[in-house]
């Protein structure tokens, strides 16, 4: 019996190892799913938008999507721009239809590929995120004021937009389906490993939050079935006294601008 208990233990701790080094050399492919795209191909988005590559190192292109505003005078400029971080999936062509909502209110919204994605290259890691977010900022500050500038972030984008929006002023924060932290999703599921030191990227939005001046306002779905929307209503006590926190009722994580309520209160935003 003694031998048995041994043996089943010795197999379970076994499987312990060999699951927590696969997660540990895996993690960023359960993290990131990009589709790349060759450098020489041509975007076709079905709407107005300008390219920008920007070669940051020998190894590293940083691939900017500008959509024009649509509804402003001739010859006159946007009344302001919203940087977009996108979720983990895909590349900016998958998101491109985000554009629908914000440039017919007068704004150009900007989108940035992560490294890998797209036509975006060079190495991955939490900082590196940060930096060309902060490069991505700067680039929209050569043309408009903090005050014209929005962040909004969408799932793995959230923890980015957070970021920036803490050591960064801007008109306001929008986060579309965020995460408490990184940490916290994988450590949901992992429960048995020590995920803080394990986890290769943190992205801690908790952390961020209260740092960020400008007004939030955060969406989430209640029927989110990729970052569950009781880890995201754990930044409720974080926000500020006229931040707000939208639910909408049956939303998934993908199809929030499919229900009116969203559209209507996301319009209502970009006309204040």
């Amino acid at each position: 019996m003694k031998k048995q208990l041994l043996r089943w233990a010795k197999l379970l701790v076994l499987l312990y190892c060999i699951v927590g080094i696969a997660w540990y050399y895996g993690q960023n492919k359960l993290i990131f799913h990009p589709v790349p795209v060759r450098r020489q191909a041509t975007w076709s988005f079905g709407r107005p938008f300008k390219e920008l590559n920007i070669p940051y190192d020998t190894a590293t292109n940083i691939n900017v999507i500008q959509f024009t505003a649509t509804d402003r005078p001739k010859d006159s400029t946007a009344k302001g721009v919203v940087l977009f971080f996108h979720g983990s999936s895909g590349n900016i062509e998958d998101y491109s239809p985000v554009a629908d909502g914000i440039t017919p209110k007068g704004y150009e919204i900007w989108m940035i590929d992560y490294p890998g994605y797209g036509k975006s290259s060079g190495p991955v890691s939490e900082k590196i995120l940060y930096r060309n977010a902060l490069l991505f900022y700067k680039l929209a500050r050569s043309r408009w004021q903090p005050g014209q500038i929005i962040l909004y972030g969408k799932g793995l984008g959230t923890g980015i937009a957070a970021q920036l929006a803490s050591v960064r002023d801007c008109r306001r924060l929008i986060l579309e389906s965020p995460y408490f932290s990184l940490t916290s999703l994988f450590r949901r599921y992992l429960f048995m490993y020590p995920v803080s030191q394990m986890l290769h990227f943190h992205l801690p939005t908790n952390e961020y939050l209260p740092d960020v001046s400008a007004p939030v306002t955060i969406f989430h779905g209640d029927d989110d079935r990729t970052i569950p929307y009781g880890n995201s209503a754990r930044l409720k006590p974080l926000l500020k006294r006229k931040d707000e926190f939208i639910t909408i009722p049956g939303g998934g994580h993908n199809d929030l601008h499919s229900f009116p309520f969203f559209r209507q209160k996301l319009d209502s935003l970009l006309s204040l």
